[in-house]
Parts: C-alpha cells; structure tokens; sequence
C-alpha cells in the first residue's frame, strides 16, 4: 500500500514524540529502536523510511524537544508583563511538577550529561537549542532594562537546570523540595523579581 507525503509526516512525527519521550527518560544510548518503534505502533523495519540512522533520530527528536521547551516558554509567558512572565517561567521550571516530568520536560537536564558521547551534529542541535532559550529569558531581561541581559540570562538557564538536576537526584522528597524552593526565591530575589506586595510567591 502506498501512502502520501501526510501520513508519511504524521507517522514520523509520532515516531519523534516516542523517541523524544524515551531519550529524555532513559538518554539516547539507552534508546532501542525496535522498543521505540512498538511504543509508536509501527515495525522496526519502517524505521529507515524515516531516518538515515539512529543518531539522525536522535537529532531530529532533539530539535523537537527544543521546539516543545520553546513554545512551553511562550505558553507561560504569554500575555504577561516581563517581571511575571519572568516568574511564571521560574515557578514552572523549579516546581515539583516539573522535576516530576522527566519524559516531557525540558531537555537540559536530560541532555547535557550525555552531550559528550553523542556526535557534532547532536552537540551542535543542542547548542542552538540552548541559545534558543537563552534568547527568550534575555528578551525579557533587556525588556526589563537589566544590566547584561545576555549573560544574566545564561546564568539563569544554568543554575535551574543544576537546581532541577540535584533536585530529580536526591532520594529524599523534602530535600528534593528544599532545593527547588531555595533556588526559586534566591534567582527571584537575584533578578530582583518581588511582587508589587514585596513578597515573592513561592509554590510547592
């Protein structure tokens, strides 16, 4: 049966949110193409009428990732003055939800252990994701007329990916929490983001 160049999308693109999910939960060495492949509902053997190999899905799922952070991103900053959008996207990225959701959520934390063993075109997908993201935040910084947005923003990025990272590490639940809040209040109070009542909201 011959399909057309839609379902020949739409088959590849469920083929990616599989694959997308899987690398962020297990990294992309622990990814198997056959499991991945039954998970979308498909054969192993149409694995090639979508990629070249296993590091070309790898890249392709990690452009897709990025574009989901993106629009995660633009979702929850949307419509709303630079100091909260700035807060909403903190809330978000060091709350228990997200430490929670290692198949769906940002890439970082997932990626960036593995970045060394993985080829140049995997290294060079994440750093444009990473730039990606680090634009965003300095939009909102320059927005906010903070001194170099691009190197505060580099600096938010980082420390909330370590923050979730020993956060999704440690084995003990209030610990885990402990590090999430205190990373939520020091970069609200860092980046001088206190609500108008002089508090900072801070979530579980």
């Amino acid at each position: 049966m011959r399909y057309d160049s839609e379902h020949k999308e739409r088959t590849r693109a469920r083929v990616l949110k599989e694959a997308a999910k899987a690398i962020r939960a297990e990294g992309p060495h622990r990814v198997g193409v056959a499991g991945m492949m039954a998970k979308a509902g498909l054969t192993h053997g149409g694995f090639y009428a979508h990629f070249a190999s296993k590091d070309d899905l790898v890249v392709a799922a990690m452009s897709q990732m990025f574009e989901e952070a993106s629009a995660k991103f633009d979702r929850l900053t949307a419509g709303k003055p630079p100091a909260a959008a700035l807060r909403a996207y903190i809330d978000f990225y060091l709350s228990r939800q997200h430490r929670d959701a290692r198949d769906t959520g940002c890439p970082l934390p997932s990626l960036s252990a593995d970045l060394p063993r993985l080829g140049v075109a995997a290294r060079q997908q994440f750093a444009a994701g990473v730039a990606g993201l680090t634009a965003r935040v300095e939009g909102l910084l320059s927005t906010l007329g903070r001194p170099n947005p691009e190197m505060l923003a580099s600096s938010l990025l980082a420390e909330m990916v370590g923050a979730l990272s020993l956060a999704r590490g440690v084995g003990d639940p209030k610990q885990s929490d402990a590090i999430l809040k205190a990373s939520r209040v020091t970069l609200k109070l860092r980046l001088k983001l206190v609500e108008s009542d002089g508090a900072s909201r801070v979530r579980k």
